[in-house]
């Protein structure tokens, strides 16, 4: 049966008493040609360079180490059996092992790197005795505090006293209770798994699902690291070459996410488990790719992966057990960001601290990952790569520090070493709640980004009043956030509401409070971080960060785009300021002309009117006119003596036409009556028309007139003829459309025109309407409008509804506002 099963499915395994088969097909089973196997040889090039492994001397420490805290364990076992006490058979037969999970279990052998190692203990012992908990000293007084007081003979003191254990860390209130420490030198994170049998035997089988069988919650979560590392193991161990292969693919890509600031599971990012699967699944899809060509498609895989399906090796099965098997119909399983779903029983989703702020920067990193592989592999076939050091890019440090123009600090501090480390602890594993939850969601925010990495240092306010203790055991995170500028209403954030309620809601929860444990929030510009945010990150500090940061902002296609645009504005707005000069010239132009005609026309006339009189009258008439004429003259040259400027009357005459044309400048003029118009000329020659209105009208009529002088249309209470219908609005004609553009004035017209300003009295919202005059709504609370699918978003279904195309959120009444703008 193994066999046919073997023969259908070639990458099926036997394990744990049961056939695991892939859930997906394989895409492509085709061996690497000669161009491939010679891009391989340049990323292993390139790995022997810059991903280190562990050293021989490394290794064999770390197999002493658990070879030590092995005898340690089942000492402590065969302790807690005797002070029962069991009899001497099953003391001896209690047994007790150790097991390994997650990176070291999988070879990957990457220096410094932390062991997961379980505990598989029988029922005897209990999870107080494990952390010696609970523990009353024969002399007691009854009044002192027991919290901080464990039994000496538990395995947790056994481990603290131990004289090669360091920064030992018991946290005990957590959902998977943990010992951390440093064993001569080695990180190791110690679980507790208390099986539902009086002993451990040797051949003890930890890949069968019978061992799920009556354990609790912790125990079964504890041992679900080592089932699932062993089955990612087989799934991807059909031969030597395939699994050394994997484990290339796994160190590239974990040294790509902590280079990226993606490496951390409780941050909301991926972890060790998280990259073992996903890198599982792409050797399934690809048996027989080589290492470079796996690293390529497992960037091209991931950013094509259409979330929220899940990620999973193989399909979910029911041991039988009542433990909860991960489902996609199951309803607390439908609002999972991204799930990667474990292989082994009982199937969980591994990534649930995944939010869709962290999936953002995951898709954008993949994204940048992708380009980054397909174009060395392109110049790797067109015959100009020879060495590896191309890879380099993909593995450069992230812009974190750089890219946001807003920053948070976060600073945890504590009273002492040992109490602010485990509440340093607790805060990181909310932190993700305070980012994602509580940040993200609430304010109007295009992207929010956490630095998973801490900074060994009290970044916090002066105003802070922080003991020497408190700043000495202090550790700083950053958080990076753009503002969406079409939800911001005003100029100011508010995150104090936010941050009172994560200390109310989350950090509360720790136990047990100390007074000295607090976390402290600072805001920064990205040119006002502090200079360690750059020390040891980027090559050249914070200078060269900043112009690297400029260079970043210059090559953004985005501002490019936007600077082109306001450059064409300023070009468009001139153009129409040189045309609007231009045809005021014209207009002047063609007024003095038609004056200039009327004036010689109506000259013409009356000459063939006064000949026609002078033949018709009689020489006295004719006398008499020349006479009175002369009278006239005469006075008008009294006048023009008592003037004193001395003209002829030739002068005088040139002058009358001139001024009738309206090419004489008269200066000096003193009041007008009320009737008269003003004559004005502005320092460009164009001449401005001001009515000076009556001082008995109204203040209504002055305003109106005043906006009917900017271009408006007003229509007066009296007229009771509806208008509307033939008026012409400014957004239908391509001739108002400079009304909506900032008008560049020059000095020389600067004083040519009256500037007219609209005060309302009440304040309006601002609107955007679109071409046909309809306002664009853009979403509030409860509807978000989308023209396409963006994915499922919790208490929101997309639909058509009364408000179009969009979201809404789900069981609540729509309100439908106005669509034209009055």
């Amino acid at each position: 049966m193994s066999s046919i099963s073997t023969a259908r499915f070639p990458l099926s395994v036997t394990i744990g008493g049961r056939i695991v088969s892939p859930a997906l097909p394989i895409v492509d089973s085709s061996p690497p040609n000669a161009t491939e196997k010679s891009f391989d040889s340049l990323l292993q090039e390139y790995s022997e360079q810059n991903i280190p492994l562990e050293s021989k001397s490394g290794i064999q420490l770390r197999e002493r180490v658990l070879d030590r805290m092995g005898q340690l364990c089942r000492a402590w076992i065969k302790s807690v059996c005797l002070k029962i006490p069991l009899p001497q058979d099953a003391v001896e037969n209690a047994g007790g092992a150790l097991y390994t999970s997650g990176s070291y279990r999988l070879g990957v052998h990457e220096p410094g790197a932390d062991i997961d190692a379980i505990l598989v203990a029988p029922n005897v012992c209990s999870r107080e005795d494990f952390f010696g908990s609970n523990y009353i000293p024969p002399d007691y007084d009854g009044e002192s505090d027991l919290s901080k007081v464990r039994d000496p003979d538990s395995l947790a003191e056994r481990i603290r006293r131990h004289p090669d254990v360091t920064n030992f860390v018991p946290v005990e209130g957590a959902a998977v209770p943990i010992l951390t420490f440093d064993w001569e030198g080695v990180n190791i994170d110690l679980l507790f798994a208390r099986l539902n049998s009086a002993s451990v035997p040797k051949d003890f089988d930890i890949n069968d699902d019978k061992v799920l069988d009556g354990v609790d919650s912790a125990t079964e979560k504890s041992l679900n690291g080592p089932r699932v590392t062993n089955l990612i193991a087989a799934l991807v161990g059909g031969t030597p070459q395939r699994y050394q292969t994997f484990l290339k693919v796994v160190r590239c890509v974990r040294k790509w996410a902590k280079a990226r600031g993606l490496y951390s599971n409780k941050m909301g990012y991926w972890g060790g488990v998280n990259i073992n699967i996903s890198v599982a699944l792409v050797v399934q899809l690809y048996p027989n790719d080589c290492a470079a060509s796996l690293l390529r498609k497992f960037f091209l895989v991931f950013k094509s992966w259409r979330w929220p399906n899940p990620v999973m090796l193989t399909k979910p099965h029911d041991a039988g057990f009542g433990l909860s098997v991960w489902s996609a119909h199951h309803v607390n399983h439908l609002r999972q960001v991204a799930p990667i779903i474990t292989p082994a029983y009982p199937a969980m989703n591994s990534t649930l601290s995944v939010s869709r702020q962290t999936l953002q920067i995951l898709h954008e990193e993949f994204c940048r990952g992708y380009e980054i592989m397909d174009n060395i592999w392109k110049q790797h076939q067109g015959g100009e790569l020879d060495s590896g050091d191309a890879f380099g890019e993909l593995f450069e440090t992230s812009d974190f520090f750089m890219t946001y123009p807003y920053y948070l600090s976060i600073c945890i501090v504590g009273p002492n070493e040992s109490d602010a480390q485990s509440w340093t602890g607790f805060v990181e594993s909310r932190m993700r709640k305070l980012v994602s939850d509580m940040l993200g969601k609430s304010l109007p925010l295009s992207k929010i980004q956490l630095w998973p990495k801490k900074l060994e240092a009290c970044i916090a306010d002066r105003t802070a009043l922080l003991t020497h203790d408190q700043r000495k055991n202090s550790v700083t995170y950053f958080v990076g956030f753009k503002i969406d500028r079409l939800r911001m209403r005003g100029n100011q954030l508010d995150i104090e509401r936010q941050m009172q309620n994560f200390q109310q809601w989350e950090l509360s929860r720790f136990q047990p409070y100390v007074n000295g444990m607090d976390v402290f929030i600072k805001n920064f510009k990205v040119k006002e971080l502090p200079l360690i945010c750059f020390q040891d990150i980027y090559e050249g500090g914070k200078l060269e960060a900043m112009k690297k940061r400029r260079k970043l902002l210059d090559a953004d296609p985005i501002r490019q785009k936007a600077k082109k645009h306001a450059r064409l504005e300023v070009l468009k707005a001139r153009m129409d300021e040189m045309r609007r000069r231009k045809e005021e010239m014209a207009a002047i132009a063609s007024e003095k002309k038609r004056k200039r005609e009327d004036m010689d026309k109506g000259g013409e006339e009356a000459d063939i009117d006064e000949n026609q009189q002078n033949i018709n009258l009689s020489s006295d008439e004719a006398f008499a006119a020349k006479e009175e004429e002369a009278l006239l003259e005469n006075a008008l040259d009294a006048i023009q003596n008592e003037t004193g400027e001395g003209k002829t009357r030739e002068e005088a005459e040139r002058d009358r036409q001139k001024l009738l044309a309206g090419e004489l400048l008269v200066e000096g003029g003193g009041d007008l009556d009320d009737e008269e118009e003003e004559i004005e000329y502005g320092r460009n020659g164009v001449r401005n028309n001001l009515v000076e209105q009556n001082a008995l009208i109204s203040i209504a009529e002055r305003e109106a007139e005043v906006l009917r002088r900017s271009g408006c249309s007003i229509v007066s209470d009296d007229e009771f003829v509806v208008v509307g219908g033939n008026l012409i609005l400014p957004w239908r004609n391509s001739m108002f459309t400079s009304y909506k553009k900032k008008r560049v004035k020059s000095e020389e017209d600067s004083s040519s025109q009256e500037n007219v300003s609209i005060i309302f009295k009440s304040n309006f919202d601002v609107i955007e309407l679109d071409a046909d005059g309809f306002v664009v709504d853009k979403g509030d609370d409860d509807f978000s409008p989308s023209a396409t699918w963006q994915g499922r978003r919790p208490g929101f279904e997309f639909k058509l509804g009364e408000r179009g195309l969009g979201y809404y959120r789900t069981g609540k009444k729509i309100s439908v506002p106005s669509h034209v703008a009055y």
